[in-house]
């Protein structure tokens, strides 16, 4: 028998589950509408039936363990707590419905520390023991890792650098504090600052065409790469705040690298390059240049469940 364990990502609207081995291979994947179990012991039932259907077109296989990659995710109390973007409300002990429906050890954490430790595990991370990895998508997320393990803190929380604040009394930002670092620098943030910009500037931009459900961070990057003035004063602007971001998170953890992870991670050079810039012009003496800004090893098509598979093998394997 070839022993799997599954990975699994919840989102506000989707999740989605697969079945992985030891060397990183999705062997089958399956996704449930998150929005269609209001009610948590609900969704626990379905998605442990739909998990065991998936098992059970494989042969030979025996599932170990489950990693859980959620929003507001307890690693220490295997909880999902407050919660803004799901409709389970309060403190929900998810770790424990699901290992009492499937009987095999369950471990959960948020998605982006699962994102680092799918880095570390199969990514572009193996071999090194002090990295970050921030996951740049609708709003900030960051998961840190120090020695070889990843940073959880007192409460199971530690490594919200996306709260951090960049703007002293800045914008609004969806925690409901002002000035937050993924107010600015995540795809979101992005949007936010062309719309400002188109209502600013008077430089002509096809953006400005666009209807507010296609301006995206995509469109944004594909714009500046074409030289339209405001999406490239957008991009420099979001990457001037995001290399204040990690010039500020790289002064306590020392790391190797930073992974950039997620949708406006897409943008490629057109972030990488003047976040680089930024770093050898303001990191402080110490850190200069012993920190590499590099993209996500992993596809992300299938992160998010590599991440929460990763999590479990290291917890079975340690």
């Amino acid at each position: 028998m070839k022993k799997v364990v599954a990975g699994v990502d919840i989102g506000g609207t989707n999740t989605v589950f697969g079945i992985v081995d030891n060397e990183g291979k999705v062997l089958a994947e399956g996704h449930l509408k998150t929005t269609d179990y209001p009610v948590v012991t609900d969704f626990v039932k379905a998605f442990s039936a739909a998990l065991k259907k998936l098992i059970a077109t494989k042969k030979d296989i025996e599932l170990t363990g489950i990693g859980i990659g959620a929003p507001d995710a307890n690693f220490h109390r295997g909880t999902i707590e407050h919660a803004p973007n799901l409709a389970w409300k309060g403190i929900v002990p998810l770790a424990d419905m699901v290992r009492k429906e499937m009987k095999v050890p369950v471990v959960l954490t948020n998605d982006a520390n699962a994102a680092a430790m799918g880095e570390m595990v199969f990514g572009g991370a193996k071999g090194m023991k002090d990295f970050v990895v921030l996951t740049l998508g609708t709003g900030l997320g960051s998961g840190i890792v120090v020695d070889g393990k990843l940073v959880y803190g007192h409460t199971g929380f530690a490594g919200e650098v996306g709260h951090m604040t960049v703007v002293p009394n800045g914008r609004v930002c969806g925690c409901g504090r002002k000035g937050c670092f993924e107010a600015y620098a995540s795809a979101t943030g992005l949007v936010k600052t062309v719309s400002l910009m188109i209502s600013e500037m008077r430089d002509e931009s096809s953006l400005r065409d666009l209807p507010p459900a296609k301006l995206t961070s995509k469109a944004i990057a594909e714009a500046a790469a074409k030289g339209d003035p405001i999406a490239v004063k957008a991009m420099e602007y979001t990457a001037e705040k995001l290399g204040f971001g990690i010039v500020n998170t790289i002064v306590f953890t020392s790391p190797e690298a930073i992974f950039l992870f997620g949708g406006l991670a897409q943008a490629g050079e057109m972030l990488f390059k003047p976040v680089r810039e930024y770093l050898k012009k303001n990191n402080y003496v110490l850190f200069k240049n012993t920190v590499k800004i590099l993209p996500s090893g992993i596809s992300e098509s299938n992160g998010a469940v590599l991440g929460a598979a990763a999590l479990i093998l290291n917890e079975l394997n340690n």
